[in-house]
């Protein structure tokens, strides 16, 4: 893509962006100093025929010429006759007569000419660019006269970056004629899964890597508590399957989410499973992945920050500290809290269990934990509707129920509750 930060309905466009391909082709340098190094060094990795003309270089220009990247055969100053045979000719000696000699014979030659002294007098300009995986990115001013190299490295500079992140949601992908599901013919290129995790939900907490995989999707596999505001953002022809949960109903059981993961990625589309919090943190991510590999797709797995921390973070409550806590425990049920060390240092984080507060308190109680541990409900963490509800192990699950405690919310019990704001001496 080629993009010119000085156009304006008022400005006449006298600049006319090539790619220009050069592999194999003879490429004239006149001028052996860092300048020439730098163009050099950009056409060699295109695969340009190099052929210096200097009667000196530059120390970086001499590692490229005893690399054998550039020929260097006469050690002299620039004559006539030096460009016979080049596609493209550089000329930065310095020197303003020689540079306008230069071009001069490369016009008469009809030779474009990139002439690093004198933006007038070339006839060609190499812009800003940057190389984002599989797209090159380039930027130039409209026109001769309005040319502001500074401008334009600004401009490639803030596109590329925008691209890296993710934040220009940009399809890194082929345009496909038909949808995912549709009957037309199959795709070349080899299909692809990452189990992306999503975080809490709030869209800023999604990390780059997961946000660059999103927006390069063809297939979208999306959770309930996945950060969905990033939807907004993709392609209307991306296919978005939702296969979200609620407590105590499945529509989509999980055995068939596996099956959706391998045929779309099997199809050739670059499939992403897009969950809350981390996939490995009681999102079911192994079974995922088994269920690629044993079909032999490419799987990458992109971690995301786990409720079951950052939602306590949010409420000002962490689940270890100096003092309070050594150690924390992260559990989805009720079963496993006779295996929960009792001690009220020892952090014990519950995901999905507001249906089974009252079982859990009782077994924690048995458990021989004290019924004055400090306990807090966290409800829609990084969401409108954010709440703490605080009280004691004995107290948590009717104080839930006193206050309409709804899913999504994260139950935390241990002395590190003190340290949220709600909690009162």
């Amino acid at each position: 893509m080629t993009f010119s930060p000085s156009l304006s309905p008022a400005l006449s466009v006298d600049i006319l962006p090539l790619g220009l391909r050069v592999t194999g082709r003879r490429v004239v340098l006149v001028g052996g100093g860092p300048v020439s190094a730098r163009r050099a060094q950009t056409l060699a990795d295109a695969g340009a025929r190099l052929f210096l003309v200097a009667p000196g270089a530059c120390s970086a220009l001499a590692t490229l010429v005893a690399s054998g990247a550039v020929a260097w055969e006469q050690r002299r100053e620039y004559a006539h006759g030096d460009l016979a045979g080049a596609w493209l000719v550089h000329v930065a000696t310095g020197d303003p007569a020689v540079d306008a000699q230069v071009s001069a014979d490369a016009e008469a030659q009809q030779t474009f000419c990139v002439a690093a002294g004198d933006g007038e007098g070339a006839t060609a300009w190499v812009p800003a660019v940057a190389r984002v995986g599989d797209s090159v990115v380039s930027v130039t001013s409209a026109s001769v006269s309005d040319r502001n190299p500074r401008r334009s490295i600004r401009v490639r500079d803030a596109i590329e970056a925008s691209l890296r992140t993710g934040t220009l949601p940009v399809r890194a992908t082929p345009p496909r004629s038909d949808g995912p599901a549709g009957g037309g013919a199959s795709r070349m290129r080899t299909g692809s899964v990452a189990l992306v995790g999503g975080g809490p939900g709030a869209l800023d907490l999604l990390t780059v890597r997961g946000r660059n995989l999103i927006t390069a999707a063809d297939v979208v596999v999306i959770d309930r508590l996945a950060p969905r505001a990033i939807l907004d953002e993709l392609p209307a022809d991306v296919e978005i399957i939702d296969v979200g949960k609620t407590s105590g109903h499945h529509p989509i059981p999980q055995d068939e989410i596996n099956a959706i993961l391998v045929e779309r990625a099997l199809a050739g589309y670059a499939v992403v499973r897009l969950k809350g919090g981390d996939p490995y943190v009681f999102g079911r991510g192994g079974e995922e992945l088994d269920a690629c590999v044993a079909a032999g797709i490419p799987v990458e797995v992109v971690p995301g920050v786990t409720s079951a921390i950052s939602v306590p973070a949010a409420a000002g409550i962490p689940v270890t500290h100096r003092g309070l806590s050594r150690g924390f425990t992260i559990l989805t049920g009720h079963e496993d809290v006779g295996r929960v060390p009792a001690a009220s240092d020892h952090t014990v984080v519950l995901l999905m269990g507001v249906a089974h507060l009252p079982l859990t308190t009782a077994g924690l109680l048995a458990n021989g934990r004290d019924p004055e541990t400090p306990a807090a409900i966290i409800e829609d963490g990084y969401g409108p509707r954010q709440r703490t509800t605080v009280g004691t192990l004995a107290t948590i699950a009717a104080r839930a129920v006193e206050a309409g405690v709804r899913p999504p919310a994260i139950t935390v019990i241990g002395d590190v509750v003190r340290r949220a704001p709600e909690w009162v001496k």
